[in-house]
């Protein structure tokens, strides 16, 4: 069974970090790409932060636990230049949920990479099978959800297109498990599973909270002390960030046409003023400081 060495990463947000500093730990040579220097600068800062909680922790894996943070970081090339994809074995692809960055993206990857190498669409609501139509070969094209925080998230989603080969299935399966993960394969649907129900988990929570029932703590603290959650939902929608809960929540209402999907007015109006969860210090809670 052949081994992947060499993974590409598109896109360094807090998706494309995650996923680039959990495969470099776990022993890949990554190349992540981005539009832009500052992204990736930034992108290589939450790397270096992830790597330094991760050593305080000891939740290196066994295989690399003898590698420093600076030995990890520099498995790791942080570049604008599509072309050093060329000798990877496998792409994660993290663009921005919006069609026509993606369609961007696909294009360039044309160009740069082998059509037998196989694209993982880490994406939380668009269609696998239309990202595949992005492709000249959309049987190489499957989804495969990461969870965030990447490195500590055992399980991922994938999501089997409408042309996704069996061999290309075999090959996610590999490349997982060389991350010490497993995946669950699901069909092609709007959200999938674990955003289908989590987005609206999500968007009732918000409605409780707008409507007076309780406050975000405790709204918080029933989901966690009742039910042994890690995190309330909207803890978790702080985690994720309001604005792309509410993306997502859009897309489920188009795709679907059901009035269930409906964004909560508190939720347009929080990403109206800015207020996005950790990602820019204040959501439903303050971070750094004292509770909402």
């Amino acid at each position: 069974m052949k081994i992947i060495n060499k993974l590409g990463v598109i896109g360094a947000g807090v998706m494309g970090a995650g996923v680039a500093e959990n495969a470099a730990t776990s022993g890949f040579d990554v190349t992540v790409i981005d539009v832009s220097d500052e992204n990736l600068q930034s992108c290589r800062q939450q790397v270096e932060q992830n790597l330094r909680f991760a050593k305080m922790f000891r939740r290196d894996q066994e295989s690399t636990a003898s590698l420093s943070p600076e030995q990890i970081l520099s498995k790791i090339k942080f570049t604008t230049d599509y072309a050093l994809l060329r000798e990877s074995e496998f792409i994660v692809e993290n663009a921005t949920e919006k069609l026509e960055v993606k369609e961007a993206v696909y294009r360039e990857l044309s160009n740069a990479i082998s059509s037998e190498v196989v694209i993982a669409a880490n994406t939380s609501c668009f269609s696998i099978t239309r990202l595949g139509s992005l492709v000249s070969r959309p049987e190489n094209l499957l989804g495969i959800h990461f969870m965030n925080p990447v490195s500590m998230k055992p399980v991922v989603e994938m999501i089997q297109g409408h042309w996704t080969s069996e061999k290309t299935i075999e090959t996610a399966r590999r490349f997982l498990a060389q991350m010490g993960k497993e995946g669950v394969l699901v069909n092609d649907a709007p959200g999938f599973v674990s955003n289908r129900v989590l987005m609206l988990t999500i968007n009732e929570a918000v409605m409780v909270l707008q409507d007076g029932v309780s406050v975000a703590p405790d709204v918080d603290k029933i989901f966690k002390d009742c039910f042994g959650h890690k995190m309330g939902p909207l803890e978790t929608a702080d985690l994720i960030g309001l604005d792309t809960i509410l993306f997502s929540i859009e897309v489920l209402q188009e795709s679907f046409g059901d009035s269930k999907y409906r964004p909560a007015p508190l939720l347009k109006r929080m990403v109206d003023a800015g207020l996005l969860g950790r990602k820019s210090g204040e959501g439903f809670y303050q971070y750094g400081g004292a509770k909402k």
